[in-house]
């Protein structure tokens, strides 16, 4: 059974930083783009960043020069650094990840972590 697993959210002052985790477990060939998404309340999830297999990375404009998106294949983790927090960056992240789960077909299936907290206070 594959899982994405989050980690690293929760209360911080505006200006204070963050890191965010997500771990993907299972039966898993291989992983390519990860990424990490966002939705505050009463609106429609938004990308946050992503970064392909090969390490190509791509933010939001919303974040670029204050998130920094990165992998760990050994680990098959992706992590979010939050630098400058603003309170519009409150909401519940998401990470998402294009995964090779059978080993003889090259479809990749997308997964989902169950999400985690972010509150950026005034």
């Amino acid at each position: 059974q594959v899982q994405l697993v989050e980690s690293g959210g929760g209360l911080v002052q505006a200006g204070g930083s963050l890191r965010l985790s997500c771990a993907a477990s299972g039966s898993i060939v291989s992983i390519n783009a990860m990424g990490w998404y966002r939705q505050a309340p009463g609106k429609q999830r938004e990308l946050v960043a992503t970064i392909t297999g090969g390490g190509s990375t791509n933010y939001a404009d919303s974040v670029k020069g204050r998130f920094t998106i990165s992998r760990d294949n050994a680990k098959n983790t992706v992590y979010l650094q939050m630098n400058s927090l603003k309170p519009e960056d409150t909401a519940v992240y998401y990470c998402n990840a294009a995964l090779k789960i059978i080993v003889t077909m090259p479809n990749l299936f997308n997964y989902w972590g169950q999400g985690t907290q972010v509150t950026v206070s005034s």
